[in-house]
């Protein structure tokens, strides 16, 4: 995991590890029997598409579920729905390299997949939990420099410095240089070398030599199915120079800035405005400004006006200008990668004494099907008797089930349910939270007068709010919560939406 960067480009927050991409920042080398290299870059696709959460939301949600993350990946691992990425790489050989426009080995940039498109190659599946946590996991000593024969390195300066380094930090963080010998990390298959001794060894080889060559008839070093360094440097940087475009700090940031669709772009100014205000020194925040206009100007304009700065600062001066010419590549946005059906992720619904059993037991069918995860938020944890007089039990309190921690949310409650729920501050919250964060919103029509007490009129309801009376309504439901927010409520209740807006236009 050293040696990847999970993209989370709106606002860097992810909905779960689940829906992350994973790329290597690393430029790699495949190498074939007869010794010839390619370059390669390492990619890991969500099965189940991109997703992220929006800032506040990601405040409460650590409030609320401080393990939220782990959670998801424990709780689907256990319910048989393995975590699934497709392994990808990116190939190109020193022509490429020449011709692009950024220096290959410089891990702070990308290579567009327009350019280079992602090959699946193989699928990484996670269907198991770990039994011992500090065994399995706290023990684990990933080192980049662990390569089997057909993986080699380049001259990557961050590379390089990482496979000089992660030794020792394994070395110190768990006490030993024999840590290789602790199941987690030791090899599936037998190995020969000339490692023996020191401090808590559990194997030791045997023989008098621990040395290449030797007479005494030990290990030998195996030319051909051993590892061999690729023989060939880079062209051009054998004097291991870094070439002038690591000096671009831009560029590549501007070409994933016009990637974004635009609800996307506002998030990452509300982010930097967010960040940006915690900064106590006027000047900082003037700085950050200047560096960003180098980036977009409208960028630049939404942070100015979010900040209150009285003036926007001169461009900040950059070593390389930045390049205009970048087109977007739509691989770099999360909603433009986004699912094509609510499978996989989670509903929450509320509901109260007298609900109506066959609204809830359509839903809860509704979403087997595809198949979704759902919990039941109750006034009391033990559940709510529904109208057919069944209970039904509850997975959540709604004290502690906040719909910041679900995809989507349903809420079908009785009359005498909404007036309850009417006079409760948490219950307010948790439809108030859902609709602020652009979530898809379920009800049965005895929830509305609940809704409007909440703050969430007729007028502000919009075609994301959607009212639940049979099953062509649930189904349509479910079907619409595919695309998990309805991004045009926020540019109608975020009081940072106007200023966004007249940057853009």
């Amino acid at each position: 995991m050293h040696m990847v960067m999970w993209t989370m480009s709106d606002r860097a927050i992810p909905r779960s590890f689940r829906f992350m991409e994973g790329f290597g920042v690393h430029t790699f080398r495949l190498i074939t029997a007869d010794g010839k290299g390619t370059y390669v870059k390492f990619h890991f696709k969500p099965a189940m598409g991109l997703q992220s959460v929006v800032w506040n939301e990601a405040l409460k949600i650590n409030g609320a579920d401080p393990d939220f993350h782990r959670r998801d990946l424990w709780d689907a691992i256990s319910k048989g729905t393995a975590p699934e990425w497709e392994l990808g790489v990116q190939l190109f050989d020193d022509e490429f390299a020449d011709s692009f426009e950024f220096d290959v080995l410089d891990p702070t940039k990308i290579i567009p997949e327009e350019q280079v498109p992602v090959r699946r190659i193989g699928r990484f599946v996670l269907d198991r939990t770990v039994d011992n946590f500090f065994a399995e996991t706290e023990q684990v000593a990933f080192c980049t420099q662990n390569v089997v024969p057909g993986i080699g390195f380049t001259n990557d300066p961050l590379l390089q410095g990482r496979n000089f380094s992660y030794l020792d930090t394994q070395l110190k963080r768990l006490g030993s240089p024999n840590f290789t010998h602790l199941p987690i990390n030791a090899p599936k298959v037998p190995v020969q070398n000339f490692q023996q001794d020191g401090h808590m060894a559990m194997r030791n080889p045997s023989g008098r030599a621990n040395y290449e060559p030797n007479s005494w008839g030990g290990p030998r070093e195996n030319p051909q199915a051993g590892y061999r360094h690729y023989p060939v440097e880079e062209t051009g940087r054998k004097a291991q120079t870094r070439s002038e475009t690591f000096a671009d700090h831009y560029s590549q940031a501007r070409q994933f800035f016009i990637s974004q669709t635009p609800i996307e772009q506002k998030h990452i100014g509300d982010a930097l405005v967010f960040e940006l205000s915690k900064c106590e020194r006027a000047d900082i925040r003037e700085r950050i400004v200047a560096h960003l206009l180098n980036i977009d100007t409208s960028l630049a304009t939404v942070v100015a006006n979010g900040l209150g700065l009285a003036r926007m600062p001169k461009a900040f001066p950059a070593a390389v200008p930045t390049r205009k010419d970048l087109p977007p590549s739509d691989t770099l946005s999360i909603i433009r990668n986004g699912p094509d059906s609510f499978a996989g992720r989670k509903l929450g619904i509320l509901v109260s004494s007298g609900a109506s059993a066959s609204l809830v037991g359509k839903l809860v069918e509704t979403l087997g099907k595809l198949p979704a995860d759902y919990e039941i938020i109750a006034p009391q944890i033990g559940g709510a008797e529904l109208d057919d007089g069944s209970l039904i039990a509850g997975s959540q309190k709604i004290d502690g089930g906040p719909s910041v921690l679900y995809d989507a949310v349903a809420i079908i409650l009785s009359e005498d349910g909404a007036k309850m729920f009417c006079e409760d501050k948490t219950a307010k919250d948790f439809v108030n939270d859902a609709f602020a964060h652009a979530k898809y919103i379920g009800h049965s029509p005895e929830a509305v007068p609940f809704l409007e007490r909440a703050g969430i009129r007729q007028e502000d309801r919009d075609d994301a709010v959607i009212t639940l009376e049979n099953l062509t309504s649930i189904e349509g439901f479910v079907k619409a919560c595919a695309a998990l927010r309805f991004w045009d409520r926020e540019l109608e209740v975020d009081l940072d939406a106007e200023a966004f807006l007249k940057a853009q236009s």
